[in-house]
């Protein structure tokens, strides 16, 4: 007799997300924590459960599988020794008894439908998680051609409970729901970058405390990583590099930076942009080649989450190092890396753009370049320059420093002109 593929585990492990090789790790976990030993699972085991070759796995393994899914084994499928179908009476019922089951059991479902109350649960798959991620990605997209707008930040914040408003909408698999703590816990992170990049730095404390309660019950490294990352960035901007470098360890010491050399460039990149802060050239040189050597040993094929994958390259780096050397007082050095970091920018990286072309602008007129210096910082967008608030403070500072180094120039003039009619459309 042909073996009858199970096609309600093949139906449950595609909404979940599982292959084969996931699925026997996550029933081997469920059997240790049942019998105290490890499961001898792998995936050819479950690839016989689904060709139908094994029907009724042994009790503890049922058990295992019934614990990772919220399902019975005859639920996923499974048919028990002796019988032709998951249902327990079918190989003995006749053709009577079969049509009157069918009619008794129509009459239970509508009696159901009419009862209040009695609806099942909703069952929260990976593919809600799925639709949440896709919405996410319209954030991160939006951020970068914006960046630090209040919106964003709530509507990051709005997303995230949407997520934890889904762990109670229904039942779900711990794994599915260690997934929505992640999501819950990256859209926090993406407010708290949005607070911070619009120096709202109460607003970033705030959503901080959030993500990472949220990211310690995911479990998962590459939020936690984000987050601390974010926090380092956020005391940097504050002036406060002895709390930058803190948080920034914490990120740097997680073993996803052992595991995937390009969070080891990110991780060593933001290191070294806050050894710029702290006036220390020896580590902020150190630090980016050895970021820089961290991301040549990445594998481009590897697996990333989609807020890696949207910023973190070449340019990227570039513009850290552009930060570092402004910081220290070595103008040509932050020069040479703005027009690098401008040459790599992808074409949506318009926030990027703008911060970058802001800070050339400060490195040229501190080498005297007044007029080139005042060419660079009217390049920067007006809706950039007067919502940003990060830029709009940089420009400000260009301004003023301006009109101190040559307050009758012609460069000041034309700066001044700039500003009274261009911002002034744009505001």
């Amino acid at each position: 007799m042909n073996a009858t593929r199970n096609e309600a585990l093949e139906a449950w492990m595609v909404e979940h997300g599982h292959s084969s090789n996931s699925l026997a790790e996550a029933v081997n976990r469920a059997l240790e924590q049942l019998t105290g030993r490890p499961g001898g699972l792998d995936g050819s085991s479950i690839r016989a459960w689904k060709a139908g070759r094994v029907r009724w796995p042994k009790s503890a393994t049922r058990k295992a599988l019934e614990d990772v899914t919220g399902l019975s084994a005859s639920e996923l499928g499974f048919v028990p020794r002796g019988r032709t179908s998951a249902n327990p009476a079918a190989s003995q019922e006749d053709p009577d008894m079969k049509r009157r089951t069918l009619v008794g059991g129509l009459a239970a479902a509508a009696a159901a439908a009419a009862a209040p109350g009695t609806t099942a649960p909703r069952r929260i798959g990976m593919s809600d998680v799925d639709r949440l991620q896709q919405r996410f990605a319209e954030i991160i997209a939006s951020d970068h051609r914006h960046g630090g707008q209040r919106g964003i930040e709530q509507r990051a914040a709005a997303l995230a409970d949407e997520a934890l408003n889904l762990q109670n909408a229904g039942s779900a698999t711990q794994r599915v729901r260690n997934n929505l703590y992640a999501c819950a816990a990256s859209f926090r992170s993406s407010a708290m970058w949005a607070a911070i990049d619009g120096r709202r730095y109460d607003d970033a404390k705030m959503h901080m405390r959030e993500a990472q309660a949220l990211a310690e019950m995911s479990g998962d490294q590459a939020i936690k990583f984000r987050i601390w990352s974010h926090a380092g960035a956020m005391y940097r901007h504050m002036g406060r590099p002895a709390d930058a470098f803190a948080a920034n360890d914490v990120a740097r010491n997680l073993h996803i930076t052992r595991r995937d050399p390009m969070f080891a460039s990110l991780g060593l990149a933001r290191q070294a942009a806050i050894h710029g802060a702290a006036q220390d050239r020896t580590g902020t040189r150190r630090t980016f080649d050895q970021a820089q050597e961290a991301m040549q040993r990445a594998n481009s094929d590897d697996y990333r989450p989609v807020w890696l994958l949207a910023f973190y390259d070449q340019a990227e780096l570039h513009s850290l190092a552009l930060s570092a050397h402004l910081a220290l007082g070595d103008y040509p050095t932050a020069e040479f890396h703005a027009h690098r970091c401008l040459a790599a920018l992808r074409p949506h990286m318009r926030r990027s753009r703008a911060i970058t072309m802001t800070r050339l602008a400060h490195a040229q007129l501190a080498q005297d370049d007044l007029e080139t210096a005042t060419t660079t910082a009217m390049k920067v967008p007006a809706d950039a320059a007067t919502q940003h608030a990060r830029v709009s403070r940089m420009l400000q500072e260009f301004g003023a420093a301006l009109r101190a180094k040559a307050p009758k120039s012609d460069a000041a003039q034309a700066w001044t002109e700039h500003t009274r009619d261009a911002w002034r459309a744009a505001a």
